[in-house]
């Protein structure tokens, strides 16, 4: 696989940083995941829904293939241990509020001191430095601020909660990107790097195309009159008789062209070369009109052979049981009846293999240690006091 022979030591918790080092698991990291010796390890292992084993899904799926070491890193003797592991890595991740790491000892210039070659990566909500940085967020706070919640509103002209956590998961993908950009320089230098990854900054940079009335006309974007969140009749959701919903995805001419010849009304296709926003309004309301008079099924199959984008709205639950998920390998059971997240990372050589399995709470820690040639009485004496 890919990543054969990385180490990489994750600090973080909850969902950016977790589920970017999984990844680098899946593609063949030895991830180790740094649990507070506080009696619950990472939160995620008791929040939401949980799988007749006892695991929570969220855990299950930001976790597996990783190795688990409870770790207080308060304790002077568990700060020794995880000196010795810093100084075999290549990469630690980390995501606690800025000032935290410094204060524990674990902060990038300690640990280069260590091994001038690691990669470390702060994953933080408003960035290291800056006059928010110390400012409490966690996936919606980003958003609000980023202004994608304003975004998301819909024809009421109300904000609507994000379904996606979205700084989040820009912030875990643009991470994933850096730190293999600093370990490819590493190759050529030999040095290592610091990484300030902001969620903030992450999201924010996902808006190019929506950003079209700010920057070229200085004012805030008006959500519903914009091609991407309902202005063009082409980029819509419908409602059926039947209270689904049939959704047009691609704007472009020529598939309302092609669409508009299947309803016979060839006549409308002016209104789809106006710029969205009230110069569409009469073909969405066509489409309006018409989508209401038939079920989904009935409207699937009229689409089936219409050249455009069409699709409609399902579940989360649909589309995961949906076999074409499986196709694409998004899907897999474990040899337990667990099902998992599949990765998306996909190569024709050394593709990924995930590992299913999940880590009890500090379940590696003495066998880590002892990779350490820490001896079992130093061990044992670290487990008497709470440490490990």
């Amino acid at each position: 696989m890919k990543l054969d022979g990385l180490k990489v030591l994750d600090l973080s918790a909850f969902l950016p940083g977790p589920h970017m080092t999984m990844m680098m698991a899946d593609h063949g990291a030895d991830v180790i995941m740094i649990e507070p010796a506080n009696g619950l390890g990472e939160p995620v292992r008791e929040i939401g829904e949980k799988a007749a084993d006892g695991v929570s899904v969220w855990f299950r799926n930001i976790s597996r293939g990783k190795r688990s070491l409870k770790l207080n890193l308060k304790d002077p003797d568990g700060l020794a241990a995880f000196y010795k592991l810093a100084a075999e890595v290549d990469v630690v991740v980390e995501a606690f509020r800025p000032g935290v790491v410094q204060r524990l000892g674990v902060d990038y210039e300690t640990l280069r001191g260590i091994n001038p070659g690691i990669v470390y990566c702060s994953i933080s909500a408003f960035g290291q430095d800056s006059s928010l940085a110390r400012k409490p967020a966690h996936d919606l706070t980003v958003q609000g601020m980023a202004g994608l919640v304003d975004l998301n509103r819909g024809q009421d002209d109300q904000p609507a909660m994000p379904s996606i956590p979205f700084a989040d998961a820009s912030a875990s993908l643009m991470a994933l990107s850096a730190i293999l950009m600093a370990l490819y320089r590493r190759s050529i230098t030999g040095e290592g790097d610091f990484i300030d990854l902001s969620m903030y900054d992450a999201a924010i940079a996902w808006t190019p195309n929506v950003l079209g009335p700010t920057f070229g006309e200085g004012r805030a974007p008006a959500p519903k009159e914009m091609r991407s969140f309902g202005g063009s009749a082409m980029y819509n959701l419908y409602k059926t008789s039947d209270d689904e919903f049939i959704i047009l995805g691609g704007s472009e001419v020529k598939f309302a062209a092609n669409l508009l010849k299947a309803f016979n009304r060839e006549d409308l296709l002016g209104y789809a070369h106006e710029v969205p926003g009230p110069a569409q309004q009469p073909l969405r309301d066509f489409f309006t009109e018409e989508f209401s008079k038939r079920p989904l099924e009935w409207w699937k199959a009229f689409l089936k052979d219409v050249d455009c984008c069409w699709s409609w709205v399902r579940s989360l639950k649909d589309s995961f049981d949906d076999p074409f998920t499986e196709e694409r390998q998004m899907v897999f059971t474990d040899d337990d009846g667990n099902r998992h997240i599949g990765p998306a990372i996909k190569f024709a050589q050394e593709p990924a293999s995930p590992n299913p399995a999940v880590p009890s709470y500090g379940q590696h820690s003495v066998e880590i240690l002892k990779s350490l040639n820490i001896s079992d009485d130093d061990i044992a004496a670290l487990i008497q006091k709470g440490a490990i």
